[in-house]
Protein backbone atom coordinates (compact mmCIF):
# COMPACT_ATOMS: atom_id res chain seq x y z
CA UNK A 1 0.00 0.00 0.00
CA UNK A 2 1.74 3.17 -0.88
CA UNK A 3 1.74 6.05 1.28
CA UNK A 4 -0.65 9.17 1.51
CA UNK A 5 1.00 12.14 0.49
CA UNK A 6 -0.41 15.77 1.42
CA UNK A 7 -0.65 18.59 -1.04
CA UNK A 8 0.77 20.65 1.49
CA UNK A 9 3.74 20.53 4.08
CA UNK A 10 5.82 22.66 6.12
CA UNK A 11 9.04 24.00 5.66
CA UNK A 12 12.17 26.23 6.85
CA UNK A 13 12.57 29.15 4.01
CA UNK A 14 14.68 31.89 3.82
CA UNK A 15 13.09 35.39 1.99
CA UNK A 16 16.94 37.28 1.87
CA UNK A 17 20.04 37.02 2.55
CA UNK A 18 21.14 35.93 5.55
CA UNK A 19 17.91 36.98 6.79
CA UNK A 20 15.91 35.27 9.93
CA UNK A 21 14.22 31.62 9.03
CA UNK A 22 10.82 31.30 9.22
CA UNK A 23 8.29 27.69 9.24
CA UNK A 24 5.86 28.25 6.65
CA UNK A 25 3.13 26.03 4.56
CA UNK A 26 4.04 25.37 1.27
CA UNK A 27 3.11 22.78 -1.63
CA UNK A 28 4.94 19.46 -1.82
CA UNK A 29 7.21 18.49 -4.34
CA UNK A 30 6.85 16.23 -6.65
CA UNK A 31 9.91 13.88 -7.82
CA UNK A 32 10.60 14.16 -11.71
CA UNK A 33 12.86 11.72 -13.76
CA UNK A 34 15.57 10.50 -11.49
CA UNK A 35 14.21 12.25 -8.58
CA UNK A 36 12.57 10.64 -5.31
CA UNK A 37 10.15 12.26 -3.07
CA UNK A 38 11.39 11.94 0.77
CA UNK A 39 9.48 12.12 3.91
CA UNK A 40 12.01 13.82 6.04
CA UNK A 41 12.75 12.23 9.90
CA UNK A 42 15.81 14.64 10.53
CA UNK A 43 18.42 16.90 9.72
CA UNK A 44 21.77 18.55 10.62
CA UNK A 45 23.57 22.12 10.53
CA UNK A 46 26.58 22.09 8.64
CA UNK A 47 29.32 24.72 7.68
CA UNK A 48 28.38 24.44 4.36
CA UNK A 49 25.01 25.66 5.23
CA UNK A 50 26.00 29.11 6.81
CA UNK A 51 27.42 29.86 2.92
CA UNK A 52 24.20 29.00 1.38
CA UNK A 53 22.44 31.50 3.93
CA UNK A 54 23.63 34.31 2.27
CA UNK A 55 22.41 33.22 -1.01
CA UNK A 56 25.01 31.64 -3.01
CA UNK A 57 25.90 27.77 -2.57
CA UNK A 58 28.94 26.66 -3.84
CA UNK A 59 28.85 29.92 -6.89
CA UNK A 60 25.49 29.59 -7.06
CA UNK A 61 22.98 31.89 -6.68
CA UNK A 62 19.59 31.16 -5.34
CA UNK A 63 16.46 32.70 -6.26
CA UNK A 64 14.32 33.02 -2.65
CA UNK A 65 12.70 31.96 -1.28
CA UNK A 66 14.20 28.63 -1.00
CA UNK A 67 14.52 26.07 1.70
CA UNK A 68 17.92 25.29 3.11
CA UNK A 69 19.68 22.40 4.31
CA UNK A 70 21.89 20.21 2.84
CA UNK A 71 22.20 17.03 4.85
CA UNK A 72 19.60 14.57 6.06
CA UNK A 73 17.65 11.68 6.28
CA UNK A 74 14.05 10.28 5.51
CA UNK A 75 12.02 7.60 3.89
CA UNK A 76 11.45 7.53 0.20
CA UNK A 77 7.54 7.86 -0.23
CA UNK A 78 7.76 8.44 -4.05
CA UNK A 79 9.78 7.07 -7.18
CA UNK A 80 10.64 9.36 -10.58
CA UNK A 81 11.13 7.11 -13.47
CA UNK A 82 14.17 5.73 -13.62
CA UNK A 83 15.92 2.72 -12.08
CA UNK A 84 17.69 3.96 -9.66
CA UNK A 85 14.30 5.77 -8.52
CA UNK A 86 12.64 2.37 -8.09
CA UNK A 87 15.32 0.84 -6.35
CA UNK A 88 14.84 3.66 -3.78
CA UNK A 89 11.40 4.05 -3.26
CA UNK A 90 10.13 2.91 0.25
CA UNK A 91 13.83 2.52 2.05
CA UNK A 92 15.31 4.44 4.52
CA UNK A 93 17.98 6.81 3.60
CA UNK A 94 19.99 9.42 4.26
CA UNK A 95 20.19 12.35 1.40
CA UNK A 96 21.57 15.65 0.25
CA UNK A 97 19.64 18.23 -1.43
CA UNK A 98 20.84 18.98 -5.01
CA UNK A 99 22.71 22.35 -5.08
CA UNK A 100 19.88 23.99 -7.65
CA UNK A 101 16.98 22.67 -5.55
CA UNK A 102 14.98 22.78 -1.71
CA UNK A 103 17.10 21.63 1.20
CA UNK A 104 16.33 18.90 3.78
CA UNK A 105 15.22 21.31 6.35
CA UNK A 106 11.26 20.78 5.78
CA UNK A 107 8.69 17.63 5.87
CA UNK A 108 9.25 16.53 2.82
CA UNK A 109 12.21 16.72 0.07
CA UNK A 110 12.72 16.14 -3.42
CA UNK A 111 16.24 15.47 -4.31
CA UNK A 112 18.14 13.63 -7.37
CA UNK A 113 18.25 9.17 -6.39
CA UNK A 114 22.33 9.84 -6.72
CA UNK A 115 22.45 11.63 -3.75
CA UNK A 116 20.66 9.09 -1.76
CA UNK A 117 22.07 6.35 0.43
CA UNK A 118 19.81 3.51 1.50
CA UNK A 119 20.51 2.60 5.72
CA UNK A 120 21.67 -0.08 7.06
CA UNK A 121 19.25 -1.35 9.65
CA UNK A 122 21.20 -1.19 12.03
CA UNK A 123 21.83 2.74 11.34
CA UNK A 124 18.92 4.80 12.93
CA UNK A 125 17.70 7.91 11.24
CA UNK A 126 19.52 9.94 13.64
CA UNK A 127 22.77 8.69 12.57
CA UNK A 128 21.45 8.66 8.78
CA UNK A 129 21.27 13.10 9.04
CA UNK A 130 25.40 13.00 9.94
CA UNK A 131 26.51 10.00 6.93
CA UNK A 132 27.26 11.55 4.03
CA UNK A 133 29.00 15.07 4.33
CA UNK A 134 31.32 14.65 7.13
CA UNK A 135 31.69 10.36 6.88
CA UNK A 136 32.25 10.22 3.51
CA UNK A 137 34.32 13.22 3.29
CA UNK A 138 36.83 11.04 5.68
CA UNK A 139 36.43 8.30 3.95
CA UNK A 140 37.22 10.17 0.55
CA UNK A 141 40.55 11.77 2.14
CA UNK A 142 42.18 8.85 3.41
CA UNK A 143 41.32 6.88 -0.10
CA UNK A 144 43.18 10.08 -1.94
CA UNK A 145 45.57 9.67 0.88
CA UNK A 146 46.27 6.00 -0.09
CA UNK A 147 46.52 6.14 -4.30
CA UNK A 148 48.71 9.26 -4.09
CA UNK A 149 50.98 7.55 -1.25
CA UNK A 150 51.34 10.12 1.03
CA UNK A 151 52.72 9.78 4.57
CA UNK A 152 51.16 12.02 5.90
CA UNK A 153 48.02 15.08 6.23
CA UNK A 154 47.51 18.55 7.39
CA UNK A 155 44.04 19.17 8.57
CA UNK A 156 42.55 22.92 9.23
CA UNK A 157 39.12 23.16 11.30
CA UNK A 158 40.26 20.04 13.34
CA UNK A 159 38.25 20.83 16.22
CA UNK A 160 35.28 20.03 13.88
CA UNK A 161 33.20 17.37 13.74
CA UNK A 162 34.71 16.53 10.61
CA UNK A 163 38.41 16.92 12.16
CA UNK A 164 37.31 14.41 14.99
CA UNK A 165 36.79 11.95 12.23
CA UNK A 166 40.50 12.43 10.56
CA UNK A 167 41.50 12.49 13.37
CA UNK A 168 40.34 9.06 14.52
CA UNK A 169 40.85 7.46 10.74
CA UNK A 170 44.29 8.52 10.95
CA UNK A 171 45.44 6.61 14.05
CA UNK A 172 42.82 3.51 12.75
CA UNK A 173 45.38 4.20 9.27
CA UNK A 174 49.10 4.79 10.64
CA UNK A 175 48.94 8.16 9.03
CA UNK A 176 50.27 10.88 10.72
CA UNK A 177 47.92 14.04 11.25
CA UNK A 178 49.04 17.72 11.74
CA UNK A 179 45.80 19.28 13.65
CA UNK A 180 45.03 23.19 12.88
CA UNK A 181 43.12 24.90 15.11
CA UNK A 182 42.51 28.43 16.21
CA UNK A 183 42.09 28.54 19.63
CA UNK A 184 43.97 26.93 22.97
CA UNK A 185 40.82 25.56 23.83
CA UNK A 186 40.37 23.54 20.51
CA UNK A 187 43.90 22.24 21.60
CA UNK A 188 42.73 20.93 24.62
CA UNK A 189 39.76 19.43 22.87
CA UNK A 190 41.47 17.86 19.91
CA UNK A 191 44.31 16.32 22.40
CA UNK A 192 41.88 15.04 24.54
CA UNK A 193 40.64 13.35 21.28
CA UNK A 194 44.01 11.91 21.44
CA UNK A 195 45.77 14.32 18.60
CA UNK A 196 49.26 14.14 18.73
CA UNK A 197 50.41 17.29 16.37
CA UNK A 198 48.60 20.33 17.03
CA UNK A 199 49.35 23.27 16.26
CA UNK A 200 47.24 27.07 17.26
CA UNK A 201 47.01 28.87 14.00
CA UNK A 202 47.18 32.27 16.53
CA UNK A 203 50.43 31.16 17.86
CA UNK A 204 53.03 34.07 16.84
CA UNK A 205 55.30 31.37 15.55
CA UNK A 206 52.87 28.96 13.91
CA UNK A 207 54.00 29.10 10.11
CA UNK A 208 57.24 28.22 11.90
CA UNK A 209 55.88 25.18 13.82
CA UNK A 210 53.99 24.53 10.62
CA UNK A 211 56.52 23.96 8.27
CA UNK A 212 58.84 22.49 10.85
CA UNK A 213 56.38 19.89 11.50
CA UNK A 214 55.03 19.10 7.58
CA UNK A 215 59.04 18.38 6.46
CA UNK A 216 58.98 16.81 9.38
CA UNK A 217 56.28 14.04 8.51
CA UNK A 218 56.49 14.49 4.97
CA UNK A 219 52.77 15.65 5.19
CA UNK A 220 51.88 16.51 1.35
CA UNK A 221 48.22 15.84 1.63
CA UNK A 222 46.73 19.78 2.42
CA UNK A 223 43.37 19.68 3.21
CA UNK A 224 42.52 23.31 3.69
CA UNK A 225 38.92 24.61 4.91
CA UNK A 226 39.60 28.11 5.75
CA UNK A 227 40.91 29.77 2.80
CA UNK A 228 42.18 33.61 3.02
CA UNK A 229 45.59 34.11 4.20
CA UNK A 230 45.89 30.38 5.80
CA UNK A 231 45.87 29.32 2.22
CA UNK A 232 49.39 30.90 1.74
CA UNK A 233 50.86 29.69 5.29
CA UNK A 234 49.66 26.11 4.24
CA UNK A 235 51.55 26.70 0.81
CA UNK A 236 55.17 28.24 2.47
CA UNK A 237 54.87 25.09 4.96
CA UNK A 238 54.28 22.18 2.34
CA UNK A 239 56.77 20.22 1.00
CA UNK A 240 57.59 20.09 -2.78
CA UNK A 241 55.00 18.28 -4.53
CA UNK A 242 52.31 18.67 -2.25
CA UNK A 243 48.74 18.20 -3.19
CA UNK A 244 46.66 21.33 -1.36
CA UNK A 245 42.92 20.26 -1.49
CA UNK A 246 40.58 23.42 -1.08
CA UNK A 247 37.20 22.20 0.26
CA UNK A 248 35.65 25.14 1.99
CA UNK A 249 36.11 29.06 2.91
CA UNK A 250 35.36 28.84 6.54
CA UNK A 251 37.09 32.49 6.50
CA UNK A 252 34.83 33.97 4.11
CA UNK A 253 37.63 35.55 2.28
CA UNK A 254 39.39 34.25 -1.11
CA UNK A 255 42.46 31.98 -1.01
CA UNK A 256 46.06 33.91 -1.23
CA UNK A 257 48.21 31.60 -3.69
CA UNK A 258 51.74 33.34 -4.05
CA UNK A 259 52.82 32.19 -7.88
CA UNK A 260 56.52 31.89 -6.95
CA UNK A 261 56.15 29.45 -4.03
CA UNK A 262 53.48 27.94 -5.90
CA UNK A 263 55.48 27.21 -9.11
CA UNK A 264 59.28 26.29 -7.23
CA UNK A 265 57.74 23.69 -5.31
CA UNK A 266 55.07 21.88 -7.74
CA UNK A 267 52.63 22.41 -5.67
CA UNK A 268 49.03 21.28 -6.67
CA UNK A 269 46.23 22.97 -5.65
CA UNK A 270 42.98 20.96 -6.71
CA UNK A 271 39.36 22.54 -5.93
CA UNK A 272 37.71 19.59 -3.90
CA UNK A 273 33.93 18.84 -3.51
CA UNK A 274 32.20 16.00 -2.41
CA UNK A 275 29.62 15.50 -5.04
CA UNK A 276 31.76 15.91 -8.08
CA UNK A 277 34.24 13.58 -6.06
CA UNK A 278 31.62 10.99 -6.00
CA UNK A 279 30.20 11.31 -9.36
CA UNK A 280 33.58 9.28 -10.40
CA UNK A 281 32.38 6.66 -8.79
CA UNK A 282 30.47 3.86 -10.35
CA UNK A 283 27.53 2.15 -8.48
CA UNK A 284 29.83 -0.64 -7.05
CA UNK A 285 32.03 1.36 -5.65
CA UNK A 286 29.33 4.41 -4.25
CA UNK A 287 27.90 1.72 -2.46
CA UNK A 288 31.34 -0.01 -1.51
CA UNK A 289 31.53 3.69 0.08
CA UNK A 290 28.89 3.68 1.73
CA UNK A 291 29.22 0.36 3.64
CA UNK A 292 32.23 1.43 5.28
CA UNK A 293 30.80 4.92 6.32
CA UNK A 294 27.81 2.97 7.69
CA UNK A 295 30.05 0.33 9.51
CA UNK A 296 32.21 3.31 11.36
CA UNK A 297 29.77 5.09 12.33
CA UNK A 298 29.77 3.86 15.88
CA UNK A 299 33.48 4.46 16.30
CA UNK A 300 36.08 6.67 13.90
CA UNK A 301 33.37 8.24 11.89
CA UNK A 302 30.87 9.03 15.26
CA UNK A 303 29.19 12.50 15.67
CA UNK A 304 29.09 14.01 19.15
CA UNK A 305 25.21 15.73 19.01
CA UNK A 306 25.30 18.95 21.16
CA UNK A 307 21.82 19.23 21.30
CA UNK A 308 18.23 18.73 19.06
CA UNK A 309 15.49 20.88 18.34
CA UNK A 310 11.94 20.80 16.05
CA UNK A 311 12.59 21.99 12.79
CA UNK A 312 10.22 25.01 13.35
CA UNK A 313 12.98 25.95 15.65
CA UNK A 314 16.01 26.07 13.01
CA UNK A 315 16.02 29.74 13.86
CA UNK A 316 17.30 29.04 17.13
CA UNK A 317 19.23 26.21 16.07
CA UNK A 318 20.92 27.80 14.30
CA UNK A 319 21.66 30.71 16.75
CA UNK A 320 22.74 27.66 19.05
CA UNK A 321 24.95 26.04 16.25
CA UNK A 322 26.74 29.42 15.19
CA UNK A 323 27.80 30.49 18.95
CA UNK A 324 29.87 27.50 18.96
CA UNK A 325 30.59 25.38 15.70
CA UNK A 326 33.17 22.56 17.98
CA UNK A 327 30.26 22.04 20.42
CA UNK A 328 28.79 19.11 18.13
CA UNK A 329 25.82 18.02 15.83
CA UNK A 330 22.69 20.50 15.98
CA UNK A 331 19.96 18.09 15.19
CA UNK A 332 16.90 19.86 13.66
CA UNK A 333 13.88 17.15 13.60
CA UNK A 334 11.11 16.60 11.57
CA UNK A 335 9.15 13.49 12.76
CA UNK A 336 9.66 13.15 16.19
CA UNK A 337 8.34 9.54 15.79
CA UNK A 338 11.81 8.50 14.32
CA UNK A 339 13.95 10.90 16.00
CA UNK A 340 13.27 11.67 19.52
CA UNK A 341 13.78 15.48 20.49
CA UNK A 342 15.38 14.34 24.22
CA UNK A 343 17.68 11.80 22.05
Amino acid sequence: MKPSIPSAMHAIQLDEPNGKLTWREIPVPRPKAGQVLIRMSAASINPSDLGSLSGVSYGKQRQFPFTPGLEGSGTVVEAGEGFMPRMLYGRRVACSASLAGDGTWAEYMVTSAQYCIPLNGNVSFEQGTMLIVNPLTAVAIFEIAKRGRHRAIVNTAAASALGGMILRLGKRNRVPTIHVVRRQAQVDHVRSLGGEYILNSSDADFAEQLKTLTHKLQATLILDAISGSMTKHLAEAAPYGSRILLYSRMSGEDSVIDAVTALSKNLHFEGWFLPNWLRTKNLIQSLQLSRQAQSLLGSALQSPIHKRFPMASAQEALETYVKDMSAGKIILVANPQEVMLNG
